[in-house]
């Protein structure tokens, strides 16, 4: 079984139709792709759609199972990692989330609808550090984003980066985890930019 990867909400609102699909796969680019086993990176990511894709994807193809308010998709990702839905009651209203559980773990599933539960249960609306950094990621075009490769330092080599305007200076690439407070802010749409800080859930 593979070390549990964190649980992460990688989108901020419910994602439309077409978004959803991008996010399936938000590391498609990433270096050697199709070496080793890939599941950490996508194990515990989670984010919201719409009750129609929820549908949607429930008709795709038989489910692998359906578990009362989830299914998990029969075709894995990468691994023992694959898609779970979930509809769920959250404050009286009726949502519905993507995720990926790492099903080498029978007990991803309960853990990831725990955690989603616990993150939108909040009274206000709130981003971590890192929810901002992953919506960064998930709403950037392949064209302005990428890996850090050969002709960075070697310890920046595959780490994620972005597309900045560096005023002057045109346009820079800079590593995603280094972004500065007002970098971030830039990224970010204007509805976003001003939410206060969260604990990561």
């Amino acid at each position: 079984m593979n070390p549990a990867s964190p649980i992460r909400k990688i989108f901020q609102g419910v994602a439309s139709r077409q978004d959803m699909f991008r996010l399936f796969d938000r590391h498609k680019q990433r270096p050697n792709r199709f070496e080793g086993d890939d599941s950490a990176l996508y194990a515990g990511e989670w984010f919201e759609i719409g009750g129609a894709q929820c549908d949607y994807m429930l008709d795709v193809l038989p489910p692998l199972w359906i578990r009362g308010e989830m299914f998990a998709m029969r075709e894995f990702l990468t691994g023992f990692v694959t898609s779970v839905f979930f509809t769920l009651k959250i404050d009286g209203h009726i949502r519905h989330f993507h995720s990926y559980c790492d099903l080498s773990d029978r007990s991803s599933p309960d853990r990831m609808r725990s955690a989603i539960i616990e993150r939108e249960s909040r009274p206000v609306k709130a981003m971590s550090h890192e929810e901002r950094l992953e919506h960064i990621w998930s709403s950037t075009h392949d064209d302005y984003r990428g890996y850090a490769g050969e002709r960075w330092p070697e310890g920046d080599r595959g780490k994620r980066m972005v597309l900045l305007y560096g005023g002057k200076e045109g346009t820079i690439l800079k590593l995603l985890d280094q972004l500065m407070d007002a970098e971030i802010s830039a990224k970010l749409p204007v509805h976003l930019r001003f939410l206060p800080d969260a604990i990561a859930a």
